[in-house]
């Protein structure tokens, strides 16, 4: 009996301590704050976004009203990286038909570790970017950035990026109507195709 009470005492203070210092609340507040992030998520729009660019600008996405929008997650250490080149071009080509929005992130494989800054020198200097690049966020996980998770939600299959250089078509009313893995290049006439529309 003396033995039990020895392995009970640590157990009971333990529950107490947990108890007293609110630890019981704690899955409520998360669950809480993710209900409201989700809702707040679901109740914006593509236009309500505000984020900074490489070099720390502002950029509000309501002034892509009217205009069909690409979205891509980049890095700068990928096999995918050429794909800067063709984004560019794209740019270059089809900038009055779609605004091209990069966005690094080092969400797989650690291939964007760089700096703002250190990303903005790699992107012109390589593959002389002029495209709008959007600061360093996470595009999948517990630390996602809000953008993309309200992208996954309205995806026509809810697609999330599986790789860097994954695509989401956003058309000139705010919805998304595409999604391209990362073997889908910006010229492919797929997704030209869908520009044109």
């Amino acid at each position: 009996m003396n033995s039990l009470h020895k392995l009970l005492a640590p157990v009971l203070v333990l529950g107490i301590t947990a108890s007293c210092t609110g630890g019981g609340n704690l899955d409520l507040k998360q669950k809480t704050m993710a209900t409201e992030s989700t809702q707040n998520t679901q109740t914006s729009d593509f236009y309500t976004f505000k984020m900074k660019s490489l070099d720390g600008k502002d950029v509000d996405f309501s002034q892509y009203k009217g205009k069909k929008v690409l979205l891509v997650n980049t890095a700068s250490e990928c096999g995918y990286t050429p794909q800067y080149e063709d984004l560019q071009k794209l740019h270059e080509a089809h900038g009055n038909e779609v605004v091209i929005l990069g966005l690094p992130a080092n969400n797989f494989g650690g291939q964007e570790p760089g700096s703002h800054e250190e990303i903005a020198s790699f992107c012109q200097k390589n593959y002389g970017v002029s495209f709008q690049m959007l600061e360093k966020i996470s595009v999948k996980g517990e630390d996602r950035h809000p953008l993309y998770t309200w992208l996954a939600q309205n995806a026509p299959g809810k697609e999330e990026p599986s790789w860097n250089f994954n695509k989401y078509l956003v058309d000139e009313n705010g919805k998304v109507v595409a999604f391209y893995p990362s073997k889908v290049k910006p010229m492919d006439e797929e997704l030209l195709a869908a520009i044109k529309q």
